[in-house]
């Protein structure tokens, strides 16, 4: 029985292609008797492979990156995990996450499950393209998290590191300050991580945790039972005033609010809905 043989030459150009190791290049043409094709499809299925064999591996490490259409009416946000700040620092897999993001801007995928069928220019789905990723690198990667918004007006942050992003949609565009106000904004939310724009669009469920937390310190601290309603209300405001967007101190002036910031830039601006993403969140 004849057997096929398999060049250094052979070798190498798989591992251009695909940038899997050597061992893995030269194992995957012998089990396909020479066949590139095959080759690859060998190196795909490894990284299926490694897909299930790390499928109990935390992968909290990663990237998150945002971008913006040409005309800056909608806003795309991804993130995509790793098991190791070592990956997820090479230029390689940033390059591939931002691959992903341009395709998702594009075409305007409707979930993250239609983002990974999509092609990439190099004819693969983003979903053989994580394959391809993991058979390389030899780490569990998920393509976890794809947000959208739109708006008038949509302005992203990417915090150095591409560790932590944002994005604003803002009520109007055109107007003189309006870009840089949307600069101002996305930086106030992922610097202050705020949970909904404005008291009204708060969850009633976190309201009521809040206030059942503010009533039992009342109790704790031998509060009248009948003050105890008008205390939790008291610290509700607190908790609004930290913790939504628009009724937050604006970062760069405390003496004004975001609402107040905006209004000053452009009578009755506002913010019409934000996303925000952190690695580990």
């Amino acid at each position: 029985m004849s057997t096929i043989a398999i060049t250094a030459a052979d070798v190498n150009k798989l591992r251009q292609q695909t940038g899997a190791g050597m061992m893995d290049c030269k194992k995957a043409l012998t089990e396909a008797s020479g066949d590139f094709e095959a080759a690859v499809d060998y190196l795909r299925k490894k990284g299926q492979k490694i897909a299930v064999n790390r499928s109990d591996k935390e992968a909290n490490e990663g990237v998150i990156i945002a971008k913006t259409t040409p005309d800056g009416k909608r806003g795309v946000m991804i993130a995509v995990n790793c098991e190791t700040d070592f990956v997820a620092k090479n230029g390689d897999f940033i390059s591939s996450v931002t691959s992903f993001l341009d395709l998702a801007v594009a075409k305007n995928p409707g979930s993250l499950e239609e983002l990974q069928t999509l092609q990439l220019p190099s004819s693969l789905s983003v979903n053989d393209a994580l394959l391809d990723m993991m058979a390389k690198i030899g780490e569990k990667i998920t393509l976890s998290r794809y947000e959208v918004v739109e708006a008038p007006h949509v302005t992203v942050y990417n915090h150095p590191g591409y560790k932590l992003a944002s994005m604003a949609g803002l009520s109007s565009e055109g107007s003189s300050g309006i870009a840089e106000a949307g600069k101002e904004i996305a930086m106030q939310i992922a610097a202050m991580g705020p949970v909904a724009i404005d008291r009204t669009d708060v969850d009633p469920r976190m309201l009521e945790r809040e206030l059942e937390i503010a009533r039992e310190q009342a109790r704790q601290e031998g509060k009248p039972a009948e003050m105890l309603e008008k205390i939790a209300q008291g610290k509700l405001n607190k908790f609004y005033k930290e913790n939504t967007l628009l009724n937050q101190s604006y970062i760069k002036d405390e003496k004004k609010t975001v609402a107040q910031y905006l209004d000053s830039v452009h009578k009755g601006l506002t913010v019409t809905a934000f996303r925000r993403m952190r690695l580990g969140a």
